[in-house]
């Protein structure tokens, strides 16, 4: 099968920031079936003519004129089941030695935690399109290098193109803004403003349990809380 998965982070800053008031960081992708783009697509922006909101879907513009809006996203992302999938994957800040095992190099270490979110859901024999929001990066080739290492790791699987988008531009790295928001607000602690709880509410209630670290099998809202015990 042909896969693309559409991939953004949130607090990416959390580790050369001593104001940030995250204590964790979060790199998320939302796996589609590639044939299924254009319909998914085409039914999104139905959403969004339906509702009359064209601006860029985030979940810092979840607000009490656009909940119905956001409500219906989070609907549809969950009423297509599998065929449309997220996954996060959840570092804490101060669990992280950049030292010992990142060569004091931050920049290393987030694409490490890149690796770690697609690989172990690029499964044998399919094709896969990666594409990540456009980020400046230190190193030229970050991007080539996390392909190249992909492709080495998994050789049953093709990893076609892995590329950088304009988020603004791509409506599935929106969606994944909007769903590694919410992941965001609770692990962070930081759930402010009585629209973005309802928007909370909508996701634990079509999971049926709160949002929270789960196990690798689940498929649907995988939340993989990385364990760095070994790290200390």
């Amino acid at each position: 099968m042909r896969f693309e998965i559409y991939c953004d982070e949130s607090c990416q800053d959390v580790f050369t920031s001593q104001h940030t008031k995250c204590q964790h960081m979060f790199i998320g992708g939302l796996w589609l079936p590639a044939e299924k783009r254009k319909i998914f697509k085409t039914e999104l922006n139905s959403i969004r003519d339906k509702h009359k909101v064209f601006s860029e879907i985030k979940w810092n513009k979840v607000s009490a004129t656009k909940l119905n809006f956001y409500t219906d996203l989070i609907n549809y992302f969950f009423d297509k089941n599998d065929d449309l999938r997220f996954r996060c994957v959840v570092v804490e800040k101060s669990k992280v030695d950049l030292i010992k095992y990142h060569d004091s190099d931050v920049e290393l270490g987030f694409y490490k935690f890149y690796y770690q979110l697609l690989h172990h859901w690029i499964l044998d024999f399919n094709e896969y399109a990666i594409y990540l929001d456009i980020k400046t990066s230190r190193v030229k080739n970050r991007l080539k290098v996390l392909h190249q290492c992909l492709e080495n790791a998994n050789l049953s699987s093709e990893i076609r193109i892995l590329q950088a988008l304009p988020s603004h531009e791509n409506i599935f790295i929106q969606m994944t803004d909007l769903l590694l928001g919410a992941v965001n607000a609770k692990f962070n602690d930081q759930i402010s403003g009585k629209s973005k709880k309802k928007i909370l509410e909508a996701i634990e209630n079509r999971l049926s349990h709160k949002i929270t670290a789960t196990s690798k099998g689940y498929t649907k809202f995988n939340v993989f809380k990385i364990d760095l015990a070994g790290e200390k």
